[in-house]
């Protein structure tokens, strides 16, 4: 098999039968183009991350052509990808959220690029939202990017403001990271430089790929001729401690990690990081507040491990 476009799924029935049906749909369309691409071998495989609802019962019954990794637990978003892929030997992966939304010819543009740039490792797509289909999508919209003191931002979005998409971001550009909702990646690449990092769980394990990939001599671009609409917050909402918990940690664990330079910016994010809990109380979120002050002492007792 040429490709794989594999779905990580836990508990998501419904999103299987919302948005499965146009990934099916569209990879045979995608494959029968005039471009560079076509002729390639698609399959679309759902991983299934130990869920506990209908999901198997609605793969066998409702998309029997679909192939399924049944995993027997849920091993969060990270090492549940590692786990399928090692079952999958195809040249190119998909890393698909379950809660995304493809169109007609997606997929051609990312496998057209990769084709003919052998120094890229991964693509995304322009990433759209699907409640406000004419505005991107907080999750990658048009490529991600990595300021100077380690906090991730795309094109079309910084923080929590996005953009409307006026076809300003419509060129191919390098990025620093490539979004984990929609990444087309080089599957040899990706083992070589150690798969998602099962210890962050879930949040910025791609973006921690990403920089690996990059540190390794890699390339990686947003390609936004293809496109897509992505629901996201399908596992944690903005507001949940959860995810203001894991988005801290794991941020400070990929700067510890990947940056050249370390120290000088983790100096910094001492202070700026209790200067957003501070904000997060005045905000009256407790949560958060106390998911900051745990992200920082999980992280002192975890990069040991690096």
């Amino acid at each position: 098999m040429k490709c794989s476009v594999v779905i990580l799924n836990w508990n998501g029935a419904e999103m299987l039968r919302k948005y499965l049906p146009s990934v099916v749909q569209y990879c045979p369309a995608t494959i029968s183009g005039n471009t560079s691409a076509a002729g390639i071998e698609t399959e679309v495989v759902v991983a299934d991350n130990g869920s506990t609802d209908e999901s198997l019962q609605v793969l066998a019954k409702e998309f029997p052509a679909v192939k399924t990794i049944v995993l027997d637990r849920n091993y969060g978003f990270a090492e549940g990808y590692n786990r399928a892929l090692e079952q999958i030997d195809s040249e190119y992966v998909v890393l698909l959220n379950s809660d995304v939304e493809v169109t007609e010819n997606w997929l051609t543009p990312l496998l057209d690029y990769l084709e003919t740039h052998p120094s890229t490792a991964a693509v995304q797509p322009k990433i759209r939202s699907w409640v406000h289909k004419d505005r991107f999508e907080h999750a990658g919209a048009a490529g991600g990017f990595v300021n100077a003191l380690g906090y991730p931002y795309c094109r079309g979005r910084v923080l929590w403001k996005v953009e409307e998409d006026k076809g300003q971001y419509d060129t191919i550009v390098n990025v620093h990271w490539t979004s984990g909702a929609c990444m087309c990646v080089r599957t040899q690449v990706y083992k070589e430089c150690g798969g998602l990092d099962a210890a962050f769980f879930a949040h910025m394990e791609e973006i921690d790929l990403c920089w690996r990939m990059r540190n390794a001599g890699y390339l990686l671009a947003c390609v936004p001729q293809s496109v897509v609409y992505h629901l996201g917050g399908g596992s944690l909402n903005y507001e949940s401690p959860r995810k203001t918990y894991l988005n801290h940690r794991n941020n400070l664990l990929m700067i510890y990690k990947n940056h050249k330079h370390p120290f000088g910016v983790l100096f910094v994010r001492f202070f700026l990081d209790y200067a957003a809990a501070f904000f997060y109380l005045l905000q009256g979120r407790w949560g958060a507040f106390k998911a900051v002050f745990q992200a920082r002492w999980d992280y002192q007792k975890m990069r040991k491990a690096y």
